[in-house]
């Protein structure tokens, strides 16, 4: 946990001063919630509550998992780029040290991005304001239990693909296929949470969410030294 949290100290101070990573994931975020609001705005007066909270639900997770793509694919492509990479991989400790502090690197920009994303996209789509009342403390918690599986999936893919010519593409592809129940299980509970609160299939989705995110981060850490060698 040593290295793994220097490492993270050692990116967020870097996302700090150069804010690229940071920008270039807000800005893909913002731009898609525009297009998703284009696309899908319409008359969104005419819109139920219920409707609402299910289209701002699907295009904020939309914008924050191709925000994510975009944030983790950074996470090892600025060693990779300096030719680093192989005298990180040669630093005394367990390489699953390496994937904890780059996915706690990838996490911190990710989880600014997502604090205005999500009030962003619910103002947008109708399903905050106007005297309707939001459960924030609910969503946030939810919020940070799908950024977590995001940016703990992207991270892992992440060094996979670095060391490829069309990483920007394979990225995605590869991973988005693994965090499909993210997405879904992201959606879901946001959309329940703004029609109806805390409910007990509310709290099915979060505990399969801590789930998942437990899982991926345990399983990652282990089969990360065989990604990076091979």
């Amino acid at each position: 946990m040593k290295s793994a949290l220097t490492l993270a100290a050692k990116d967020l101070r870097v996302a700090g001063r150069t804010r690229d990573t940071l920008l270039a994931t807000a800005f893909f975020a913002g731009l898609v919630l525009l297009v998703l609001g284009l696309a899908l705005g319409g008359d969104g007066a005419a819109r139920t509550p219920g409707q609402a909270a299910e289209v701002a639900a699907g295009a904020v997770w939309t914008a924050l998992a191709l925000a994510a793509a975009v944030g983790a694919g950074r996470a090892f492509a600025q060693e990779q780029e300096a030719g680093a990479l192989e005298q990180l991989l040669l630093y005394p400790g367990a390489h699953g040290a390496l994937y904890v502090g780059k996915l706690l690197g990838v996490l911190g920009p990710l989880l600014l991005v997502a604090a205005f994303t999500l009030p962003a996209g619910l103002v947008l789509f109708g399903a905050a304001g106007a005297g309707r009342a939001v459960p924030w403390a609910a969503l946030t918690l939810l919020t940070l239990l799908g950024v977590v599986g995001f940016a703990a999936g992207t991270t892992f893919y992440s060094a996979i693909t670095v060391n490829l010519r069309a990483r920007e593409a394979l990225l995605p592809a590869l991973a988005f296929p693994i965090l499909v129940p993210v997405v879904i299980a992201s959606v879901k509970g946001t959309s329940l949470l703004l029609t109806g609160g805390w409910t007990p299939e509310v709290t099915s989705w979060v505990v399969f969410l801590v789930a998942f995110d437990l899982g991926t981060v345990i399983l990652a850490t282990l089969l990360f030294p065989y990604a990076v060698e091979g």
